[in-house]
């Protein structure tokens, strides 16, 4: 991978929402913490895996990313342009190359809009297609996200959560993105489905050349489809390898714990399998615990955890982890 393109590349990204108290005199009494101090690369043509629990701020960095939302600090570089310094027409020129697929299928679709206008509107928009041209690509995008093209003049009620996940996909592709960021887009779906989808999002990749930033919190799906792995808790980036060494050999103990957690399809080495269980619940993003974010439920911490923050450090080639007590 270290010969490839860098086609991202996030620098030190932290993005907090300010809490504001008043209603008419307004006063800021602190922030939530959402993403603080994110830095990777994608590589073009890759998969990267962002995993995390709930609420650790893995679609808030893809959402920043994208622009979505503007980080408080932090650079966000795409094809070598600096996107937090961009706004107007040269950031919208280039959102073209970089789309996004939503968690939520039923959400993320106009239910007045035919869904051949929910396809065609980012064309419009970009004036990219116009006329017979605009409705021959309409179809086209249907039939490669697996999709009738007679459902073209239907509504987004008249669909399961799976096709509208699939039309979610072509509404992506629509104006050829380089990079498409994944928002848990299999998270709201039965899981006969999830596979489904993910098969269509390898395809598709293959296909068209695509890159991902595949947001997810299911573990296992996350090693079918990705290149490499980031593991963030409660805002920050825990530990980052390549998906084999990860899964293999993983260092910090989020992860660790992480891992332990899902089912192998083996009862032997189930029942042999020694579990780590995490105690308490994940602190506030308001208050973030100093020194290490992990420190309060982590079986090994010690007092050097709270004195300080670890750094994301490079211990094996490829494999960094944020842990002061972390070794081979």
């Amino acid at each position: 991978m270290a010969e490839q393109e860098v086609l991202l590349k996030v620098d030190r990204l932290v993005k907090y929402f300010p809490i504001m108290q008043g209603f008419v005199f307004k006063s800021h009494k602190g922030d939530v913490h959402a993403v603080d101090d994110v830095s990777f690369d994608i590589f073009s043509g890759e998969t990267l895996g962002l995993v995390g629990e709930s609420g650790c701020g893995k679609s808030t960095t893809g959402r920043t990313i994208l622009q979505l939302y503007r980080p408080t600090s932090g650079n966000v570089y795409f094809k070598g342009e600096n996107l937090t310094k961009m706004k107007g027409e040269s950031l919208r020129k280039t959102r073209k190359k970089m789309q996004m697929i939503f968690q939520d299928p039923y959400a993320s679709l106009n239910p007045r809009m035919k869904i051949s206008d929910i396809i065609a509107e980012p064309m419009i928009i970009h004036r990219t297609y116009q006329g017979k041209e605009l409705k021959t690509r309409v179809l086209h995008l249907l039939e490669l996200v697996g999709l009738n093209t007679a459902f073209a003049s239907r509504y987004p009620h008249e669909f399961s959560g799976g096709q509208r996940q699939r039309i979610g996909i072509a509404r992506a592709l629509a104006l050829d993105p380089d990079l498409i960021i994944c928002d848990e887009p299999i998270a709201a779906l039965d899981v006969s489905v999830q596979a489904q989808v993910v098969n269509l999002l390898e395809d598709l990749q293959r296909e068209l050349k695509l890159t991902y930033l595949f947001i997810a919190h299911d573990l296992s799906m996350v090693k079918h489809i990705s290149n490499r792995v980031a593991v963030m808790y409660l805002g920050i980036i825990a530990e980052k390898a390549s998906r084999e060494e990860l899964y293999k050999n993983p260092l910090h103990p989020y992860t660790q714990a992480l891992l332990s957690a899902v089912p192998i399809p083996d009862p032997v080495a189930e029942e042999k399998r020694r579990r780590t269980i995490l105690e308490g619940d994940v602190p506030s993003p308001v208050d973030p615990p100093s020194g290490c974010r992990f420190r309060t439920r982590c079986p090994i911490a010690q007092a050097v955890c709270a004195e300080s923050r670890p750094e994301l450090r490079e211990i094996s080639p490829g494999h960094f982890v944020a842990c002061h007590l972390a070794k081979l």
